[in-house]
């Protein structure tokens, strides 16, 4: 999949026929119009050192061909011929860092990272010959003199390249373990894939365009896979293209710090020797983790060398590196100023192994068998004592009935809408809810009456936010029922596994007469992408971001065609995502991370109280703002959690080329990016939120 920017009709997409054929931008041999000839030419390259004419694959880059297709030939030789039926331009390319003069042979360092595993490049068709061309001269007379002009360069790029090369005989196959390492680090080492070697190639005077492309980067905790080869492979081809093109392209490569995974994987290490993260300290686990960060991100550059990835390692990011870390809190401080960042209770998928918050990508849903659980919810009469009638209720977790708040039940459904607004007992417990009438409440589901749930469910938590109802969380951090359950009514379930209380739960209700079946039923359950375990709804303290001026700027951009979605289908998955706009969790209760800029008072405890924090750069700012108001012995405390990957790598376009510095060159010349190849699966979770 790939989203580029739209370009306007003064620039070309697509390769097709003579007048779009990139060699007509980077190389100058003959113009446009002038590659019909009559009789074929051939050039004889025996002036040429022999170590050149013997050594190296002859490749053929590129032709600009109209007309029919073709039958090619060619053969190394001192003389070299390749005969075809129809027309096409002639050039010799020598792979070469040297300028050559005059200006045509200037123009081919662009092509030299693409000469594989050969020293030079030629490219030479038979062509019809035209006595005359619009100029007047003779366009063989113009051939001959280019490559008079080029035969210098060639035997000057003899000191550049690599010995095996320019020297001995060519061996009778093609060994690339011998080959390909060695022509990588040269082409590294004079500089072929930075952008910069665009400005050394003529144009005519034509303004050199940018093309960019932000390498998705890789996680960082372990080696890469298949999948990355294809996109390494992909881009790359992008890449070599339009710097063949004459365009200033840049691959800006680099890699993320991938705060769950890497920390997990860390963990996993310190188990296996008996430790834990929390007996070594915060410091000491971080130490850790950046020692795999430089083992496993090491690995990945090199793998990414070996398949010859032509990125500019020159501008190589990272997102946790320095630059990174202080466009993430620039980010941060600007987004909170707008109000867009705001700290607030809300649902999130609770990671009860990981102790954390983790994202929608995280969470991974399975078909399995499980259990649809049938009870009652008695009615309370007008002298508040139970009655016989009851609401029959279903549900796929009754350890959840502990933190009821309602019963839901559809506006026009006849068998319950004279019941909304009495009340009805929470079984086991006691405690009075009141039955509501919402249009979400599907009818024909299970028996038509949803029970509330709001701090364990995402779809009840909007129900309650609508009704005013209470939120209460039953189910602690680690997967056990809190504390809360005792103030409940029900103490005998605090402490337990919440699947334990399920089974507990469901035994009393039976022996009570309150429970009416139990029967299978198939159900989607949300698993922790890294753990494994099931994910728990639950309402936390967390820090959002608000995304709806943002949702609807990225959904605007794709339906004005400023940025295009290919293959087309994906736009719609795009605009249904986004429609949504729901906030967006971005704390993670993790250590590997960007911490989040905030600062607490700790001795002071009307301010504790109240929530009161400072948002700020450093500790030293956050003091400095926090004095005025609360005195100068005031002491301040970081928030301990940080960042949602996500937000970091959100800022990958333009935090890549010097953002927030705005000035800077790289900047202005390579912000906004071209074009983004990377996998559907992410568009919403990475790509939108760039």
């Amino acid at each position: 999949m790939a989203l580029s920017k739209s370009c306007g009709s003064s620039r070309r997409s697509a390769v097709s026929g003579r007048s779009q054929c990139p060699w007509a931008k980077c190389l100058d041999p003959i113009d446009a119009d002038d590659h019909r000839f009559r009789n074929g030419v051939d050039y004889d390259l025996s002036s040429q050192s022999s170590n050149w004419r013997h050594r190296g694959v002859i490749m053929l880059i590129g032709v600009a061909l109209s007309g029919r297709s073709q039958n090619l030939a060619f053969q190394f030789a001192p003389q070299i011929s390749v005969d075809r039926a129809s027309s096409a331009r002639v050039t010799v390319v020598p792979s070469t860092r040297q300028r050559c003069e005059p200006d045509p042979s200037r123009r081919v360092r662009s092509l030299a990272p693409f000469a594989a595993s050969s020293a030079f490049v030629i490219m030479r068709l038979s062509v019809k010959r035209r006595k005359k061309n619009r100029d007047g001269r003779s366009v063989e007379a113009k051939l001959d003199k280019q490559l008079r002009d080029c035969s210098g360069a060639l035997n000057s790029a003899h000191d550049d390249a690599p010995d095996f090369l320019t020297s001995g005989a060519m061996p009778a196959r093609y060994e690339f373990g011998e080959t390909e390492e060695g022509l990588y680090q040269w082409w590294e080492r004079e500089g072929f894939f930075k952008p910069e070697i665009a400005d050394e190639i003529s144009h005519r005077g034509r303004q050199q365009e940018s093309y960019v492309i932000p390498m998705p980067p890789p996680n960082v905790t372990g080696r890469l896979h298949m999948g990355h080869a294809m996109f390494a492979s992909l881009q790359d081809v992008l890449a070599r293209f339009h710097r063949m093109y004459g365009q200033r392209t840049l691959w800006l490569p680099g890699m993320d710090h991938a705060g769950i995974a890497t920390q997990m994987l860390v963990e996993r290490q310190l188990v296996a020797e008996g430790k834990s993260r929390q007996a070594i300290g915060r410091e000491a686990f971080l130490e850790r983790v950046w020692d795999w960060k430089e083992e496993k991100g090491g690995a990945i550059t090199e793998q990414l060398r070996r398949m010859g990835a032509s990125c500019d390692w020159s501008r190589e990011q990272f997102t946790l590196n320095d630059h990174m870390s202080g466009a993430v809190i620039q980010a941060f401080l600007k987004l909170h100023e707008k109000g867009l960042i705001f700290r607030g209770q809300r649902m999130v998928n609770w990671s009860p192994v990981l102790q954390t918050a983790v994202s929608d990508l995280e969470v991974e849903y399975s078909e399995q068998s499980g259990h649809l659980y049938y009870f009652k919810y008695v009615l309370v009469g007008p002298d508040g004592q139970p009655e016989d009638a009851f609401i029959p209720v279903a549900t796929t977790r009754p350890e959840t009935i502990l933190g009821d708040s309602a019963v839901c039940v559809h506006p026009e459904d006849p068998r319950y809408k004279h019941f909304v607004g009495r009340e009805v007992l929470v079984p086991i417990q006691g405690r009075k809810i009141p039955v509501i009438a919402d249009s979400y409440v599907e009818r024909e589901f299970g028996t038509g009456a949803l029970k509330i749930t709001p701090a364990h469910d995402f779809n009840d938590f909007e129900i309650a936010q609508r009704h005013n109802l209470s939120n209460h969380v039953v189910i602690a951090l680690d997967g056990t029922m809190s504390k809360s359950v005792a103030g409940l009514g029900s103490p005998q379930y605090e402490g337990l596994e919440r699947f334990e209380c399920r089974k507990r739960l469901w035994e009393d209700l039976e022996s009570v007469g309150l429970a009416i079946r139990k029967e299978e039923h198939l159900q989607r359950v949300p698993l922790s992408q890294r753990s494994g375990e099931v994910i728990e709804p639950m309402l936390s303290d967390q820090w959002f971001v608000r995304t709806e001026d943002m949702a609807q700027r990225a959904m605007d951009a794709v339906e004005s065609g400023e940025i295009r979605i290919q293959p087309e289908r994906y736009t719609k998955i795009w605009r249904g995502w986004l429609e949504e706009k729901q906030p967006w969790c971005i704390s993670r209760q993790l250590w590997w991370g960007h911490r989040i800029p905030v600062y607490y008072p700790t001795n002071r405890p009307e301010a504790e109280a109240s929530g009161k924090y400072y948002v700020a750069r450093s500790l030293e700012e956050a003091l400095a703002q926090a004095r005025p108001e609360l005195g100068q012995d005031v002491e301040l405390e970081q928030d301990p959690d940080v960042l949602d990957t996500w937000f970091s790598s959100g800022l990958w376009p333009f935090a890549t080329v010097g953002w927030p510095d705005e000035s800077g060159a790289d900047f202005k010349a390579f912000y906004p990016a071209t074009i983004l190849e990377t996998g559907y699966d992410i568009l919403f979770f990475w790509v939108a939120r760039m």
